[in-house]
């Protein structure tokens, strides 16, 4: 072969080498892309968020994540059988099955959510919830991703709008989230302790005074754990210079199991259940947070 021909196929060679690998590049590239579009999908609605333009259709939702209606439909669709899936599997044991009988929610009744991203999320414990429960009985989920318990207080009108006859309300995940921390700085809180304390007693004061359901029908339930070894070393949370404490967590937690009313402690079941962040649940976790809700409910509907 002439040193020109080995030139000539060395270079096209080169070329296909070259071309596998963008093909792979790009194969990456779209793949992350499609996980983060998911991740979004998952955990942010802008129909709760965006309310003062009006009803959003769902073409229009669905652009705004960059996505066409079918693929955002398809999406949906997708977390809904995860999530009734999860439910199914869970009433395949009997005894869960039986606790799940045992619930207060009665047909005809509209239960509401109030919470962050640990609720919000598509694949949350409530939706979960939401396939446990007999035909008839209401789920409204007013959860928004991010949201801290100063900011639930403005929701106030709308949670009393619903008309619920249950409130269960998971918040202060977000209040004890921590500004600046880092290299050995401990970093300050969104939301003081002493502040978060004050927003979850008035809203549920003045939500007694709106006409919301009594002490015997608003559940707390506390935020989850953390993994803050993860949450620490999570880079996008380190470049931002956030993060969280079990300690924190801790400290809206024993609060929330002093009030009078029922509260469903989450910490211990959600234990080592998190997406990479340390902080958001995997679907393991939103099933343990929905079977610890059941289990509280149960129990206390026998005594």
């Amino acid at each position: 072969m002439s040193a020109e021909s080995r030139t000539d196929t060395e270079n096209r060679t080169q070329d296909r080498t070259e071309g596998r690998t963008e093909d792979r590049t790009e194969d990456r590239t779209g793949n992350v892309a499609a996980a983060m579009t998911e991740k979004l999908v998952r955990f942010q609605q802008p129909e709760k968020t965006l309310r003062y333009l009006g009803e959003l259709s769902e073409p229009r939702l669905a652009d705004l994540f960059g996505l066409d209606a079918d693929a955002y439909r398809a999406l949906l669709r997708g977390f809904d059988d995860q999530a009734r899936a999860t439910a199914a599997e869970l009433l395949k044991d009997s005894g869960f099955a039986d606790l799940a009988d045992r619930l207060p929610f009665r047909p005809g009744q509209r239960i509401v959510a109030l919470g962050e991203s640990t609720t919000a999320d598509r694949l949350s414990w409530f939706s979960i919830l939401r396939h446990l429960l007999p035909d008839g009985v209401e789920l409204v989920n007013l959860a928004v991703s991010g949201l801290t318990t100063t900011q639930a207080l403005a929701q106030l009108p709308q949670l009393s709008f619903a008309r619920p006859d249950w409130v269960l309300c998971m918040l202060g995940a977000n209040d004890a989230q921590r500004l600046g921390r880092g290299a050995g700085a401990p970093g300050t809180r969104l939301v003081s302790e002493a502040e978060t304390a004050r927003n979850l007693l008035a809203l549920r004061e003045l939500g007694g005074h709106a006409g919301l359901p009594g002490p015997d029908r608003w559940i707390w339930l506390t935020p989850s754990s953390v993994d803050q070894e993860r949450a620490d070393a999570y880079p996008h949370f380190r470049r931002a210079g956030i993060g969280w404490t079990s300690e924190d967590i801790d400290g809206v937690a024993d609060f929330l199991l002093g009030r009078p009313e029922r509260t469903v402690d989450t910490r211990r079941a959600t234990a080592g259940l998190h997406l990479d962040d340390g902080i958001h649940l995997t679907l393991d976790g939103q099933r343990a947070v929905a079977v610890a809700l059941v289990e509280t409910l149960a129990e206390a509907a026998a005594s």
